[in-house]
This record gives structure tokens, C-alpha cells and sequence, in this order.
């Protein structure tokens, strides 16, 4: 069984009904490491040697933040820019994360519809990742279509429901030894119709 990482940013994760909903379906598996970047680090003083022991002790991590501007909250890119050190993470000696599986699950509060050409937004979701999937390439990760749960702030709670339901059928299917095509060929991974709860 694959051992999962969920790197959490969220700086009023007690203001988000989405991302609580999505957190409450963890259900405390021994296979998934839940760490909370803002409960450890409040004054961005980052582990290193922490986060990198975390890192080599699991095969799949989790980016999991809301869209803020169009990236991460500031504590993720603290974090990259810390722990994914030169000769450690990428470099001529940096294997330390080659192999692994990563994935951002985001929550937006736009819905898609604006993230397009032709939304108020201009770019789709997926354009404005590309500093994390360049990042998870430059280490030699295998980077997944993002997990997006969009429009936040009009979401009835069915809807919500029904993306909780998905990102525990998508945990399911991470701790398996599932293949990197069956998840790859999407604009979403909860586009996918194995994602139907």
C-alpha cells in the first residue's frame, strides 16, 4: 500500500465549509500522513530536515490549498523554496523525490466557467499550476491533472458531498498500485469516471 502526504496550506481553514468537508474524509488512515503547514510552522520557520524525512517516507504527496491569486498560499511556496533543496530534490545528486506521485487539490472560489480564454480570468486552472508541475518535473515526480473543487461559494451541499465522495474514492485509488495513464489523461482528475462515487 502506497503511504500518502497531504501538505495542507490554509491560513482560515476554519472559514472554509469546502476544504472541512473534504478534510473530514481522511478518517485518521494509517497510510495517510495529514500535516498541516500553518499548525506547524505560524511563523514560517520551516523544518527542512522534518519535511524532507516526510518526503522520503511517503510515495505520493498532496498539494492541498485553496487558490489564492492564482497560486498557493504564501506557506507552500515558503516550503518549496526551503525544502526542495539543490542536490537533494533536483540537481546532479537529487533523486530524493524520483518516482514519487504528486497532485494539487484545490479549491477555487470562482467556478470553471470563468477560467478560460474567454472568463474573466483569462487562463484555465491547469495554466496557472504550471510552477508546481515544472517543479514536480525538475524532481522527477509524476504529476497528476489537478483535483479542483470550483465555484466554492455557491456549491449547494450536495455538490459538496458529492466532491467529498470523490476525493476519498481519488485516496482510494492513490494508496493502490493504480497505473499513471488511468489518472493523467484529463483537464481534472475528478473528471474521470472512476472518480464516480
Amino acid at each position: 500500500m502506497k503511504k500518502i502526504l497531504i501538505l495542507f496550506a490554509h491560513p482560515k481553514f476554519e472559514k472554509s465549509r469546502a476544504n472541512k468537508a473534504l478534510i473530514q474524509r481522511l478518517k485518521g488512515e494509517s497510510h495517510i500522513t495529514f500535516h498541516d503547514l500553518y499548525e506547524h510552522y505560524p511563523n514560517f520557520h520551516i523544518d527542512v530536515n522534518r519535511e524532507q524525512a516526510l518526503l522520503e517516507q511517503h510515495d505520493v504527496i498532496i498539494w492541498h490549498h485553496p487558490f489564492y491569486w492564482y497560486s498557493g498560499p504564501a506557506i507552500l511556496k515558503q516550503w518549496k523554496d526551503m525544502v526542495l533543496e539543490f542536490n537533494w530534490a533536483y540537481g546532479p545528486e537529487g533523486k530524493a523525490l524520483e518516482g514519487k506521485t504528486v497532485i494539487n487539490v484545490i479549491t477555487t472560489g470562482g467556478t470553471r466557467e470563468v477560467y478560460c480564454s474567454e472568463g474573466y480570468n483569462s487562463f484555465t486552472v491547469n495554466q496557472f499550476l504550471r510552477p508546481f508541475e515544472q517543479t514536480a518535473k525538475l524532481c522527477g515526480m509524476h504529476y497528476l491533472p489537478p483535483f479542483a473543487v470550483m465555484g466554492t461559494h455557491t456549491l449547494s451541499d450536495e455538490n459538496l458531498e458529492n466532491y467529498a465522495n470523490q476525493y476519498e474514492v481519488l485516496l482510494d485509488i492513490l494508496k493502490s498500485d493504480f497505473k499513471q495513464e488511468a489518472l493523467s489523461d484529463c483537464f481534472f482528475v475528478n473528471d474521470l469516471p472512476i472518480l464516480s462515487y
